[in-house]
């Protein structure tokens, strides 16, 4: 094997498929059933309308690339540990499997950032990327009266989704105002299919009469067990609590989201090099035009590493397949620079839109710092804004050692609910993202049952050694 490929999204299939295209035995690992990752998710087999949206659509030609190609497609695997070398282990069906290879890509995709607020741990509250999964992979609505609140594109295609699904869109509720919506406008310009796609969700919903609340955040969500009520409130272009009347809205579930962050685990853990952007997500992977990171051999592409969207992330899939293949030699410099030649310019035309949208998505800091201190954080060992700051008073300086007093960040999602954030509010009293780092990577990525790991035994297939002689 040459190349191992983790993620089969837009990044990590076209990597996959333009590596194998140029001469190179490749494998492609993913957790889900089938290619297309977040965006461009498979809908369920059992559905009998499929849906005929252009993501849906573009994932379909993604698959049927895929099923075409050479590539050794492993579905169904949990990767949860990464090595130099590079070997791979994974859960799959059968137990654990390990995957060897010179050269890896690192594809695996961002992960949704909910700054917390008071009930936001009640059930009915989901994020925006889960509401998408509902909608597009299950046709299923995440409730029957719902607000949708949060900050960026995404908000706008999950509200009229909903609406075109039958659901009723009870608010929507946005951080940002219509100003910073008019300015994205020449850049949003540039991709006019997008555009037009936005500018319909808007008209959907306007013609439902849904209340769109601009400059207004989630102050709390309410109810006997589960949402019942969802209270929003005006605020700064910070994010942060300003003065005026709240609105409390009845409904029975809340889609919230404030943007995504990269899911750089594997570039952290083999100890790539990164740094802090707030633009783009956070903490991001250092790499080339082609996704080489610092480390001999692994590229990281896609959302994992930036966030940058779905189609700069489908070229820059395509251009790591390309570096990996001419730097093993099987494709020569003159054919490696006919195929990226177009591809790099074409990455070029999308940076303005990709640059806006991130923009809009960025972590408001005082959003952040107007964080209750009775407010849960890290859901996994129901951390306190209180205990954090507690943290920083007792001498904790940084993420690792926040996670050292507090055990923020040690359940099993492994901080990707609550780093973010945590260490943003660490931050706000230590003075920079910079100076408190990022947790420490470590497996298993995600949680692994210890009996899919050793498989089936008893205790007669334990050996025993011999006695020593006495």
């Amino acid at each position: 094997m040459d190349l191992i490929v983790i993620g089969a999204g837009p990044a990590g299939a076209n990597a996959a498929i333009s590596a194998s295209e140029a001469g190179l035995s490749v494998v492609l690992v993913d957790e889900q059933d089938a290619a297309g990752g977040q965006v461009w998710r498979a809908p369920w087999s059992g559905l009998v309308r499929k849906p005929d949206t252009p993501e849906a659509r573009a994932g379909t030609a993604l698959r049927a690339k895929l099923a075409a190609s050479h590539v050794e497609a492993r579905f169904g695997r949990r990767v949860w540990s990464v090595t130099t070398g590079y070997r791979v282990d994974a859960i799959g069906p059968d137990g654990n499997e390990a995957f060897t290879a010179p050269l890896l890509v690192a594809a695996q995709g961002a992960h949704e950032r909910v700054v917390p607020f008071p009930g936001w741990t009640l059930p009915g509250v989901i994020g925006l990327a889960a509401a998408t999964i509902l909608l597009k992979s299950h046709a299923v609505l995440p409730g029957q009266r719902v607000v949708v609140a949060g900050c960026g594109p995404l908000l706008a295609a999950v509200a009229a989704g909903i609406a075109k699904a039958g659901g009723e869109v009870a608010a929507v509720a946005d951080l940002a105002g219509p100003d910073d919506w008019l300015a994205a406008i020449p850049s949003f310009a540039t991709r006019p299919r997008l555009l037009a796609q936005g500018i319909g969700w808007v008209l959907k919903l306007a013609a439902k009469r849904v209340p769109v609340y601009f400059r207004h955040g989630i102050a709390a969500t309410s109810g006997e067990g589960q949402v019942q009520r969802v209270t929003l409130a005006p605020v700064d272009a910070g994010g942060g609590p300003t003065d005026g009347a709240s609105i409390t809205i009845d409904a029975d579930a809340l889609c919230a989201g404030h943007g995504l962050v990269p899911g750089a685990e594997i570039a952290k853990l083999l100890r790539a090099r990164h740094h802090y952007d707030h633009h783009r997500g956070g903490w991001v992977t250092e790499r080339d035009a082609y996704g080489r990171t610092s480390l001999p051999g692994l590229y990281a592409v896609g959302d994992g590493a930036e966030i940058r969207g779905a189609a700069p992330a489908e070229i820059a899939g395509r251009l790591a397949g390309l570096a990996a293949a001419y730097d093993t030699g099987a494709l020569p410099a003159d054919a490696f620079s006919r195929l990226a030649a177009p591809l790099r310019a074409q990455a070029g035309r999308l940076t303005s839109f990709a640059s806006t949208s991130a923009r809009l998505m960025a972590l408001r800091p005082a959003q952040v710092a107007g964080i209750a201190p009775e407010t849960v954080v890290c859901r996994c060992e129901d951390v306190t804004r209180g205990e954090i700051d507690a943290a920083f008073e007792a001498g904790a300086r940084d993420v690792n050692q926040l996670k050292h007093f507090t055990r923020c960040g040690m359940g099993p999602c492994q901080g990707r609910m609550c780093g973010d954030v945590a260490a943003e509010l660490l931050a706000q009293r230590v003075g920079s993202r910079e100076a408190v780092g990022y947790w420490t990577g470590r497996p298993p990525f995600r949680p692994v049952a210890l009996d899919a790991l050793i498989g089936e035994f008893d205790y007669a297939d334990i050996p025993i050694p011999e006695p020593a002689p006495l």
